[in-house]
């Protein structure tokens, strides 16, 4: 079997409803405000001569990456797409020269690799996970997004037992409001994503402060590039860590892992590299003791499909982040869409990834932006907004880090 062909399907999605979005942030440039918000999603098709096609997704700047896909396409055209790791370190040393792999490179690979799992689970007639190792479990647990009691409480009605809430405006009331709702039979976590990120010092006194809520992780409370402020977190508190969704492949995850920095990695499975890469940083991971949870959060279908896979096929799976109810069009995107009961949701067992776009649906919604400028939404100190600041000090810190 020979590659004949990549052809990529880049859609302008709809924003999720703010209260289904676990952040403290909003698109505030006129380039948000004009397209509706600047979430894209990127498909991928790779094309056989034996009439086998396979899908794939990419994210970390789904615009960019297109070109990056094109750029990469006559490496691949005319090689056998079994040879999956073969390929993946082709194109790996083929990007060397423009500097270190970052996640435009890692997803642009991440869709090619996903891909060609998907070509050679359709030829052997198999799911992905029994490429990957045959099945752990059959059923995948998911959590949501909630930020209002109001949304938490409606997610538990449907059976999901997680939730994670997000932004540094107000971390430690936001936490406990939700906590008094769900009572304790639901897990929640916290993102600290910025901007603006919190500095060391205030990440482990916030951190600290988090302590009585037990929560399932605490993720992202400083920038990801300071890699040595998670010692001291750690150090700080008694509470699980997670992060890991802005890096891509073994090499970007390796320092959190070896260095056991966080409880919960969690790679971006639109970005990290591909399927080839995830399954090599859980094991990695599993070596650690640490527990793997996909970031989805803003990835479209196809990477939902490959995360089911994934954590179908490895020991060290804990939980997979789903916004299944963001935006409408979710579902008329994929074919078949996964369905959820009771907070899990069923493997899939179809032959490759089981799953395909509908290009026609996909077509109708053409890419008008994909960059923005976050406002804070509170989370930046009084007066500040404009400074759009990376990491900020906190300010009224009585208040900031008591309930």
């Amino acid at each position: 079997m020979k590659i004949t062909g990549l052809r990529t399907f880049l859609m302008h999605v709809g924003q999720p409803d703010p209260s289904k979005w676990a952040s403290d942030q909003r698109a505030g440039d006129a380039a948000s405000k004009q397209f509706g918000g600047t979430r894209n999603w990127l498909f991928l098709k790779i094309d056989t001569d034996e009439g086998i096609t396979g899908i794939g997704e990419c994210s970390g700047w789904p615009r960019v990456v297109e070109t990056a896909i094109h750029d990469l396409a006559p490496l691949l055209i005319g090689e056998d797409p079994a040879h999956t790791e073969r390929l993946w370190q082709k194109m790996h040393i083929a990007m060397m020269g423009h500097g270190m792999l970052g996640t435009v490179g890692g997803g642009a690979m991440t869709g090619i690799d996903m891909a060609l799992w998907d070509i050679k689970g359709k030829a052997l007639g198999v799911p992905v996970w029994m490429l990957l190792g045959g099945k752990v479990r059959d059923r995948i647990p998911i959590y949501s997004h909630a930020n209002t009691p109001e949304r938490a409480l409606a997610l538990k009605a449907r059976g999901i037992k997680a939730i994670k809430c997000g932004g540094v405006a107000d971390p430690v009331r936001k936490v406990a409001t939700l906590r008094d709702a769900v009572g304790d039979d639901m897990d929640i976590a916290i993102d600290l994503h910025g901007p603006p990120w919190l500095t060391p010092a205030d990440a482990c006194r916030l951190v600290r402060a988090l302590e009585p809520y037990e929560l399932m992780w605490v993720e992202d409370p400083i920038a990801p590039e300071n890699i040595d402020g998670y010692r001291r977190i750690r150090d700080a508190a008694h509470v699980p860590l997670a992060a890991g969704e802005r890096s891509a492949t073994i090499f970007g995850e390796r320092e959190l892992i070896e260095k056991e920095l966080v409880d919960v990695i969690q790679p971006d499975t639109g970005r990290a590299g591909g399927i080839t890469q995830m399954k090599k940083i859980a094991a990695m991971a599993e070596a650690h003791h640490i527990q793997m949870a996909p970031h989805s959060g803003s990835l479209g279908p196809v990477a939902e499909y490959a995360a089911l896979h994934l954590l179908a096929a490895i020991p060290n799976a804990l939980i997979l982040e789903r916004l299944d109810d963001d935006w409408d069009g979710r579902r008329q995107t994929i074919v078949p869409h996964p369905e959820q009961v009771d907070g899990l949701i069923a493997v899939p067992n179809g032959p490759g990834l089981g799953c395909d776009i509908d290009e026609a649906f996909v077509a109708r919604f053409p890419s008008g932006g994909n960059v923005s400028v976050p406002q804070g939404a509170g989370a930046y100190n009084p007066g500040t907004d404009n400074e759009h600041l990376y990491v900020q000090t906190r300010q009224s810190r009585r208040s900031y880090f008591n309930r």
